[in-house]
């Protein structure tokens, strides 16, 4: 693929990437720079060193987009002070990410509560825009946030705050999702003991136990055959 066609100094002004076939896309300066020097990556020799409170992972590896992020919430403040991501994806799916890592963490930190209000437009005016049929890659990181921040809730005993928009909720007491089974199997869990290390589901709420199996049985074949 050849690349930059057009040097400017103006981060808002778009360049032009095209491929091989002669089609091109507009990405701005700040969409390249943080594809190419993306903030806030968790390099693999610094993921155990790192001390995080809440962790999301969404996607797969399977499906070819994958992202994992790792925050580091004030407990007193609830403000994010740290952040790392890591993906599996495109250019435009790594700038948006790196992207809101700095959104999150500038300024002392953003607060969990307004973190959740970030939208993707937010992160498309950032970049300064992204070609229409990439914009989907701005959500990758919003769905890795809310994660990472349900995670951080389980993990502070808040289940009463936990996001389940869009979800089938299987244990109303804890607010756990298909969707956090789903990420569970993708983790890693494949019996019921795995799900329950990490999510406490069915441990006091029996009659959700044969729904998390089938659960299980489903996102295991679907994912690993």
């Amino acid at each position: 693929m050849s690349k930059k066609v057009k040097k400017t100094d103006d981060l808002s002004e778009p360049v032009d990437i095209r491929s091989s076939s002669g089609g091109g896309w507009l990405y701005s300066d700040v969409v390249k720079d943080h594809f190419f020097n993306p903030r806030n990556f968790m390099q693999y020799d610094e993921e155990e060193k790192f001390e995080y409170n809440g962790m999301g992972r969404v996607g797969s590896p399977a499906c070819g987009d994958e992202m994992v992020m790792w925050l580091k919430i004030n407990p007193q403040t609830e403000k994010i002070t740290d952040c790392r991501w890591r993906t599996f994806g495109c250019g435009s799916a790594i700038a948006s990410t790196s992207v809101l890592s700095e959104m999150l963490v500038e300024k002392g930190g953003m607060p969990i509560d307004e973190a959740l209000k970030l939208k993707p437009q937010d992160i498309l005016a950032r970049l300064g825009g992204l070609p229409d049929r990439k914009v989907h890659c701005s959500v990758l990181g919003d769905k890795a946030l809310q994660a990472a921040v349900n995670d951080y809730f389980r993990r502070t005993g808040q289940h009463a705050r936990v996001l389940t928009a869009g979800a089938k909720v299987i244990d109303a007491a804890l607010n756990v999702t298909d969707k956090d089974i789903e990420e569970a199997v993708l983790e890693g869990a494949r019996v019921l003991e795995d799900v329950q290390k990490k999510l406490k589901v069915g441990v006091f709420n029996k009659e959700s136990v044969p729904q998390i199996e089938e659960l299980l049985r489903f996102y295991t074949e679907k994912y690993y055959g």
